[in-house]
């Protein structure tokens, strides 16, 4: 029997058993409820038993029937103005990719690194980075993915081992791409899952709201620093390069693509002012836009984006616009119903007590000194999503961690914040991420390759996030880490 069907048959039978023989003490009925539920979800999104997004559609059956809450409260949270910033997040990455911008961005960064191998590498990985900031890391590594094949083959035929250039230079190259669209998508709000989840949770836990120029002050700044040593790691230590360094095939190949795509075309300029003026407006919403406009937040910036979109002319055929709705709903819907899911599953620990009472069982956790706990969460998120879906952890750790904060008396953010950068730093297995699973799929990497590159590469995250959590955040943020803010109480 495969671990799936275990699953299958485990969640029910671990919720009746919490629901019907479990009753501790300080804790509501609704509670228990919610603890059961939680199980249940928990163990079919770990195992997989049927796809995550549908595990996620659970509270809106499970929530009435068991009394902790409506049917009308529990769908509030799958149209949450966070699931609807990320939907009008995927709708303007698939204009941007509906009419080839994001490979034109993406040619220009890597023919502007230059020629040696290092650079051409280092390329690859800013122009993977700098789309995951923006767009689905799954679509920018598929896209990413041909160029780098077509690069690695080039350099092939103008190396005197083929077979260093496949396993020295196509390794490193597929892994650069991998490890650029993980770490990218860090640096903004809707660059990845797991951080919108985190801007949802604290919204619903705390009222408070994180925005798209407050994320990028600590996103940015972590994603660059583990970008330029992911490079020089990859580079230098885990692939030795010396023998190929100097090479004119990579370029020349990226020189014939940027042919083949001509000038760029009027339908790319229209979607390019777009983006960028969505972009400026996200990251200067606070200083800028807010104080003349004050209801103005960076849902409705991106929807004002995507109705722009789904308006202004294409200019290619009549009455053509540069969205369509066919275009439109390939998005991936279910990402969105899994944000609800966790959204609710957040609402429902906040309402029933749940959250506070897991938090009174870590009391003992006070003795424990605050960086040492904050490593052990960072590591154990850090490597439980080589094997589990990290937007699942992160929905279901989330909640939990912000009631552990509350036992602890330290701020709930670098718990929190430590754990939802580590769901993004899972650089091992080719499950562990879509971008690992898409260049695996090249045929450059096997798994003992992969496992022995990015064992180094989860050690060094883990360190990174540590820092950055304990100096970095709580500077920028002017919080203290070491008080549990009564205003979040």
């Amino acid at each position: 029997m495969n671990t799936s069907r275990i699953g299958l048959l485990l969640g029910p039978l671990f919720f009746i058993l919490i629901f019907q023989f479990v009753s501790p003490e300080g804790l509501s009925h609704e509670g228990v409820a919610l603890l059961a539920i939680t199980a249940w979800i928990a163990t079919w999104w770990i195992t997989e038993a049927i796809p995550i997004a549908a595990t996620a559609l659970l509270p809106l059956l499970l929530f009435p029937l068991t009394g902790v809450l409506g049917i009308k409260e529990t769908s509030l949270a799958y149209s949450d103005p966070m699931v609807l910033l990320y939907m009008g997040g995927f709708m303007i990455a698939v204009s941007i990719e509906k009419w080839n911008l994001h490979k034109r961005i993406a040619l220009n960064i890597i023919a502007f690194m230059g020629t040696d191998l290092n650079r051409i590498i280092l390329g690859f990985m800013i122009a993977t980075a700098f789309l995951s900031m923006w767009i689905s890391n799954t679509a920018t590594s598929l896209m990413m993915l041909p160029i780098a094949i077509a690069v690695v083959s080039q350099l092939g035929n103008q190396s005197l081992d083929k077979s260093l250039a496949d396993t020295t230079i196509g390794r490193a190259l597929m892994l650069g791409i991998a490890y650029g669209a993980s770490i990218g998508g860090m640096a903004t709000v809707i660059g990845t899952p797991t951080n919108i989840i985190l801007v949802g949770v604290v919204k619903k836990s705390f009222g408070v709201e994180i925005g798209f120029s407050q994320w990028m002050m600590i996103g940015l700044p972590i994603s660059v620093v583990l970008l330029v040593i992911c490079w020089y790691y990859l580079v230098n230590i885990a692939f030795d390069l010396t023998l190929t360094k100097q090479t004119k095939g990579g370029k020349e190949e990226i020189d014939e693509q940027l042919k083949a795509l001509g000038r760029i075309s009027k339908q790319e300029k229209r979607v390019l002012w777009v983006f960028l003026g969505v972009s400026t407006a996200w990251i200067g919403r606070t200083f800028l836009l807010q104080p003349l406009i004050p209801v103005l937040d960076d849902t409705i910036i991106a929807l004002i984006g995507v109705m722009l979109l789904f308006v202004l002319p294409s200019g290619e055929g009549k009455n053509k616009k540069l969205l369509d709705w066919d275009v439109a709903e390939k998005i991936p819907w279910g990402i969105l119903i899994l944000f609800g899911g966790g959204l609710t599953l957040a609402s429902g620990f906040q309402v029933t007590g749940l959250a506070q009472w897991i938090g009174e069982q870590f009391i003992l956790v006070q003795n424990i000194p605050f960086w040492l706990f904050l490593l052990f969460i960072i590591a154990a998120v850090n490597f439980l999503t080589e094997i589990t879906s990290n937007v699942a952890t992160a929905s279901m750790l989330l909640p939990i961690l912000a009631a552990v904060a509350l036992a602890m008396n330290v701020h709930p953010y670098g718990l929190m914040v430590g754990a939802t950068f580590a769901a993004s730093c899972a650089f091992m297995l080719p499950v562990a991420t879509p971008p690992n699973a898409v260049v695996f799929g090249s045929g450059y990497l096997t798994i003992p390759a992969m496992i022995k590159a990015g064992i180094w590469m989860n050690v060094i995250s883990i360190i990174v996030v540590l820092l950055a959590t304990l100096y970095l955040l709580p500077s920028v943020w002017q919080l203290n880490l070491g008080i549990y803010p009564e205003m979040l109480k």
